[in-house]
């Protein structure tokens, strides 16, 4: 029996698509009807006379329920992956499915289809399994592994979520690849040249930039940005919402409470759409259910000043990749145009403005199929994974995160271990300590973003570090590691050393994340920098003289402390009196300046401390067991120069 070959599937929010690598070009797998596209719609059809669980349908001929039977159809379901419950509640306003009545915050959103519940990943999970019947009835043998798109943007939660679809749907999921990776890929296997590459897709629900470099066969992301929230379903949205309020001014009918109407008129907007791309005007003309009709024009400059708002949403991301990727836009040699809605005029005439193409004599690159793009790309990276192409052989992928990652230390603020941009997979190291003697546990948050304050950061995960010996402050040595695999998903692992004691989590984040903060994750960044510096030097200021403090407290307790003079004494009481003074009041320079005061008038104190504790270690011992004891005192990390955990 042959073998069939790796696939690559583009999960799409409006349609998905499966293609295989054939020799060396990438080619889309037809579904059973011919079509190349798989509308992205789960149809549950009634259940049997005789019982049963009822029949779900897939595509095309899900779609065509829509407008009989819109309360047992799911469409545009990968807006809903891994999002929390209000975020769920706020995008089902558009559509005609609803939320299970016993779904709790927290927990993972059901959807009440009919008599039956259904996650978003399971939903997305029929939508796999139809590509993978189409793949297995090409090949005619079983399909079992893939390489599965997703928007560069998208969080970790929506990125385990697809994968947890993957493996419902009996596919072992070999990578997820970012979408506009995947499509230079597509792209770079006819040009196999160098240069800089822009990707622009704007699919039918998220919007993606990412600049990418290529080099002798090596695809580096140099940046991405994006938005989880915005592409051709927002403009659907738009010119539905319009229509509803105009049919319910000028006839009184008040279509929401007709499902099948509106679902009619969506179907109406979607099509006026896209024969605004070809054509100057649209026409509605619709039977409402009281008998009258809606008619309406909609030229093409009217359309474009309405979905002005919407396309400029993606000005800013694009800035700010190429701002990150340290060029400008004169630098780019090529923009690639990837998802169905840069087919609209408007949408290619703000690329070639915002990358200056016209004043360069160039143009986007529209070769391939916008729509199919992507699942070529992903059938190339399959190739690669599966060294099943000489053309593919010596490609290289590199991809990057989009945010950085990091814990909460002391006080609030963020000690980043990986910075956004760094290319995957990756890992990094990073040493903490205590912040309060005998302290046997640490709670571990770790946090995804730009500002320097937890609070403004996107809470990943929260776990704890258990049975640590008790300590002084600052003695225990705690080395945290984030590892990054190819798909994006982190790995914490939190390690005492002196002890071994360990915890780790693979981060699988609450749901709790709402859209404005994905998308202005990183504008907030700037927008408050200096804000957030201040705060951040403040709270580092704060925590330098508490550190000093609690030594300074402590000190009459050491044998030493008696060997110093009245005056050196009283020297050291006044300027821990000015610290503490100056800590209450938010002037850096004076918490600062004070922290040095104490510290330069207890320096004889502490070399009397150390030499103390010199002529005790080697004190009957030889000089290699000596050198272990010192060492354990003098290498931990400083409580003054090292990030504390909480």
């Amino acid at each position: 029996m042959p073998q069939a070959p790796v696939v690559g599937i583009d999960l799409g929010t409006t349609n998905s698509l499966v293609a295989y690598m054939e020799g060396d070009k990438p080619v889309v797998i037809p579904g059973v009807d011919g079509s190349n596209l798989v509308p992205s719609v789960v149809a549950l059809d009634p259940i049997p006379a005789n019982g049963g669980r009822p029949t779900v349908t897939v595509g095309n001929s899900a779609r065509k329920s829509l407008i009989e039977n819109p309360e047992r159809v799911i469409y545009s379901v990968k807006r809903l992956m891994g999002r929390g419950l209000e975020e769920v509640k706020n995008e089902l306003r558009f559509f005609p499915f609803r939320l299970a009545d016993d779904v709790e915050a927290g927990e993972v959103p059901r959807l009440q289809i009919g008599e039956l519940r259904f996650t978003p990943p399971e939903i997305s999970a029929y939508v796999l399994r139809q590509l993978k019947r189409n793949a297995e009835r090409f090949f005619g043998v079983p399909v079992n592994q893939a390489v599965i798109t997703v928007p560069a943007y998208f969080n970790d939660a929506q990125r385990q979520a697809t994968k947890d679809a993957g493996r419902m749907a009996g596919l072992e999921v070999l990578r997820l690849v970012n979408e506009p990776t995947a499509a230079s890929l597509a792209y770079g296997l006819d040009r196999a040249k160098e240069g800089t590459i822009a990707v622009y897709d704007l699919g039918g629900g998220t919007f993606d930039i990412s600049i990418l470099k290529l080099r002798d066969g090596i695809f580096e992301v140099q940046s991405t940005n994006g938005d989880t929230h915005l592409g051709g379903d927002d403009i659907d949205n738009l010119l539905l919402t319009i229509a509803l309020d105009e049919i319910h001014a000028e006839h009184g009918v008040d279509l929401r409470a007709h499902p099948g109407a509106v679902q009619a008129l969506r179907k109406a907007a979607i099509d006026a759409k896209v024969r605004l791309s070809s054509e100057q005007s649209a026409y509605f003309d619709m039977e409402l259910p009281n008998g009258d009709r809606y008619q309406r024009e909609i030229p093409r400059n009217v359309f474009e000043v309405m979905i002005e708002p919407i396309l400029e949403r993606t000005a800013g991301p694009c800035k700010q990749a190429i701002a990150d990727a340290g060029i400008t836009p004169e630098q780019i040699d090529e923009v690639v145009l990837v998802g169905g809605s840069t087919r609209i005029p408007a949408v290619r005439q703000l690329v070639d403005r915002l990358f200056k193409l016209g004043e360069r004599g160039k143009k986007p690159h529209t070769d391939l199929n916008p729509d199919e793009v992507v699942a070529l790309g992903a059938a190339v990276q399959a190739g690669i994974l599966a060294d099943s192409s000489e053309k593919t052989r010596d490609l290289l992928l590199l991809d990057v995160t989009p945010l950085s990652l990091g814990i909460e230390a002391l006080g609030g603020v963020v000690a980043k271990i990986i910075q956004r941009n760094s290319t995957i997979p990756a890992s990094a190291v990073e040493y903490f300590t205590t912040g309060v003697d005998g302290q046997t546990n640490v709670a571990i948050h770790v946090v995804q973003g730009e500002r320097e304050l937890a609070s403004d950061c996107r809470s990943l995960a929260r776990f704890d570090l258990k049975g640590i010996p008790p300590m002084s402050a600052g003695l225990p040595r705690i080395e945290v590691k984030f590892l990054i695999d190819a798909d994006g998903i982190l790995q914490v692992t939190a390690r005492e050393q002196r002890s071994g004691k360990e915890a780790q989590i693979e981060v699988k984040p609450t749901y709790g994340l709402t859209d404005e903060q994905v998308e202005n994750m990183i504008i907030d960044s700037y927008d408050h920098a200096e804000e957030d510096f201040a705060n951040r030097l403040l709270i580092e200021a704060r925590n330098e003289a508490d550190n000093i403090l609690r030594a300074v407290e402590h000190a009459p307790q050491n044998p030493a402390w008696m060997q110093l003079t009245v005056e050196e004494r009283s020297a050291i009481a006044t300027a821990r009196e000015r610290l503490i003074e100056a800590r209450q009041g938010t002037d850096v320079t004076a918490i600062s300046q004070a922290s040095v005061a104490l510290d330069q008038t207890t320096r004889r104190f502490a070399e009397m401390m150390m030499d103390a504790a010199v002529t005790t270690a080697i004190r009957g011992k030889t000089m290699d067991a000596a050198g272990n004891e010192l060492d354990d005192k003098v290498t931990a990390p400083h409580p003054m120069a090292a990030a504390e955990f909480k």
